[in-house]
């Protein structure tokens, strides 16, 4: 116990996360700062371990994403596989112009992606080892399969919509929907930090609206805004500060039902 508060894993988890979605580049002493500030400012202004309602380990990233910008972001904070400084294909494709980006997404190779084996964070870059980690959650019984499902559903439904929109001056209009699940933090975002079980809605219902909302917010962000390629971060935590919303709704809703069925009012 430290101060009389017992002491538990919370820290451990931000602790392991926050890494994974930073760049190989960036000084020790941001890391540091970030951690801080997700921490105190995250989690424990709000009451500590159980109490928060922003992820620790997003609001950290968010911080240092408008922080330090330059430490984040840019092709020289990304070391490819060939030990060569490379953008992210995220940021590759929102920086070529439209009638280019086809032939772009051409000459990349899905399955690199899908493996790893390109520039980008470590909990970013492969998409197999998240699909992975979302066995483990769901076999544990740790991470929610509703919310999971319901963000790729959401993300799938919008991004073909805007496919069919099309654009001539917006290059990620044109991007494919098996790309979207395998550039950028999709999958690490959907895997380990939507399922946040204290920063997520609770209730089952719930958690499919919360999921669709993150879905819906991701492509929003990383198509209509070139700009900004990687709409995740900014959309869990969109969906974090609606979740108490969404799960008052839903209990409400559930209440009203369970009156009706019983034949009382309400007092």
């Amino acid at each position: 116990c430290l101060r009389r508060h017992e002491l538990n894993e919370g820290m451990l988890v931000t602790g392991m996360l926050l890494p994974l979605t930073l760049p190989p580049t960036i000084p020790l002493w941001q890391v540091a700062l970030g951690t801080c500030f997700g921490v105190v400012i995250g989690k424990e202004v709000f009451g500590g371990s159980g109490r928060n309602f922003l992820n620790p380990a997003l609001t950290a990233r968010v911080f240092l994403y408008f922080n330090n910008a330059t430490s984040m972001v840019g092709d020289q904070v990304w070391i490819a596989v060939d030990g060569h400084t490379a953008a992210t294909p995220l940021g590759e494709l929102a920086a070529t112009d439209p009638q280019s980006a086809a032939e772009l997404v051409g000459g990349w190779s899905w399955w690199d992606n899908f493996l790893g084996v390109t520039s980008g964070s470590m909990g970013e870059t492969s998409t197999l080892a998240c699909l992975f980690g979302a066995v483990v959650l769901v076999g544990a019984g740790i991470g929610s399969w509703r919310i999971m499902v319901s963000l790729a559903a959401s993300a799938t439904a919008w991004t073909l919509l805007l496919n069919l929109v099309g654009s001539d001056t917006n290059p990620l209009f044109v991007l494919p929907l098996e790309w979207h699940f395998v550039v950028g933090g999709f999958a690490f975002g959907t895997v380990f930090m939507a399922t946040d079980p204290v920063s997520a809605a609770m209730t089952r219902t719930g958690q499919w609206y919360y999921g669709g909302l993150i879905g819906f917010m991701t492509i929003l962000v990383r198509v209509v805004n070139p700009a900004f390629p990687e709409g995740i971060m900014l959309a869990i935590l969109f969906g974090n500060v609606f979740a108490p919303l969404i799960d008052y709704f839903v209990l409400q809703a559930n209440i009203k039902r369970r009156r009706q069925r019983e034949g009382t009012h309400e007092p």
